[in-house]
């Protein structure tokens, strides 16, 4: 294929919009359009030269490396058309939109599709996502039909091939300057007519059935996780192979964490006298009770970290961190004993404050003194 400039190619200046470009080689498609030129080899070049132009410059980055550096910086990232085929194969959705109708023409009906897959949601407990966990699935799904095996006919007989398209599940008719083709109207594209429906499936090749399956819930999941179940979606079609069930997560709250990521929070409350003197705790674990040590004058809102005990990352041996939020509790009914020696705390507190003041503002004087001010 040339190495015109792929502008001067679709007729569109260098700073030519998205839609200009598309709206050029639309007009390209249709001037050089193979139905339009039969046996015309330079119409088919040009066709295809179009097509390798558009590939480049509808792309917004293609077209970046195009204009910096020209044919060289798109080079085995452009599309490769040997045919006319080719390009119909590679842009079938926009020659939709283009022209109303499949120009790409070929068999549809009866080749192999994959089957659909399908999207289970699921809540699990908190203790579910720490441990992981197998749970049992019960969902609706679709299956090959065991009276007819699949093939939509009645037993003791089988589809047809259609007389009208040959198999192919299309038609072609003439629509001005084209040829296009069209799905069968005598067996809707599918290639095949069954004169006797299957009573079970009604000729469908498939039913609908609770099927029960066992799901691996990993130990660290957490909300929004997909876990990807090969072979369980929908059958496949003509032979196609099944779709694939994909379970979505949902983790519950748990009531004693919260959850940041792998870490874990807890809020852990102590008494005044526990803060003040220190103490050692033992605080609820995802297993079992751990030991805290708190540090003597800890305060309100101090986070001593756990290292190692919180939630297991997916795939991995490591864990994340147990934070432990400390909240220092404020007594609200007081006995009087109690009331007594707060008011003996708080006055011993304020002598050591009044005499530590004096000794500060003492040895400022002689400060003062010593430096002559």
């Amino acid at each position: 294929m040339s190495e015109r400039d792929y502008y001067e190619v679709l007729g569109v200046s260098r700073t030519a919009s998205e839609d200009e470009i598309k709206r050029a080689y639309r007009k390209q498609a249709m001037k050089y359009h193979p139905d339009r030129n039969p046996d015309n080899p330079e119409a088919e070049q040009k066709f295809k030269e179009a097509a390798a132009a558009y590939d480049v410059l509808r792309d917004p980055q293609k077209r970046a490396r195009y204009d910096q550096f020209g044919p060289e910086g798109v080079n085995g990232s452009g599309a490769n058309f040997g045919s006319a085929e080719d390009v119909f194969a590679h842009f079938s959705d926009l020659f939709g939109d283009f022209f109303g109708f499949n120009m790409a023409g070929g068999a549809q009906g009866t080749r192999a599709q994959a089957g659909a897959d399908l999207r289970y949601n699921l809540s699990i407990t908190f203790e579910q996502a720490a441990t992981g966990d197998e749970v049992r699935l019960k969902l609706p799904k679709h299956v090959s039909c065991d009276e007819c095996g699949g093939s939509g006919a009645a037993k003791g007989t089988k589809p047809e091939t259609c007389r009208q398209c040959g198999g192919s599940g299309q038609v072609r008719r003439s629509q001005g300057f084209f040829q296009i083709a069209v799905p069968c109207p005598a067996c809707h594209g599918t290639g095949q007519i069954i004169a006797k429906p299957c009573p079970k499936c009604k000729s469908r090749g498939i039913v609908t059935e609770t099927k029960e399956l066992s799901v691996r819930i990993p130990a660290g999941v957490d909300t929004g996780t997909r876990l990807r179940v090969r072979g369980e979606g929908d059958p496949g079609i003509h032979g196609g192979p099944a779709g694939d069930l994909y379970v979505v997560i949902n983790v519950e709250d748990s009531k004693v964490f919260e959850r940041q990521g792998q870490d874990l929070v807890l809020h852990q409350e102590i008494s005044f006298a526990q803060a003040a003197l220190g103490c050692r705790l033992e605080v609820p674990g995802l297993n079992d009770p751990l030991p805290l040590e708190v540090p003597k004058g800890v305060q309100s809102g101090k986070v001593l970290r756990l290292r190692g005990e919180g939630m297991p990352y997916l795939g991995r041996k490591e864990r994340g961190d147990l934070l432990v939020e400390i909240i220092v509790r404020t007594p609200t009914s007081l006995t009087e004993r109690q009331i007594e020696l707060l008011k003996e705390f708080d006055e011993i507190s304020r002598e050591q404050a009044s005499s530590l003041g004096s000794k500060l503002k003492n040895a400022a004087k002689k400060l003062k003194e010593d430096l002559g001010l």
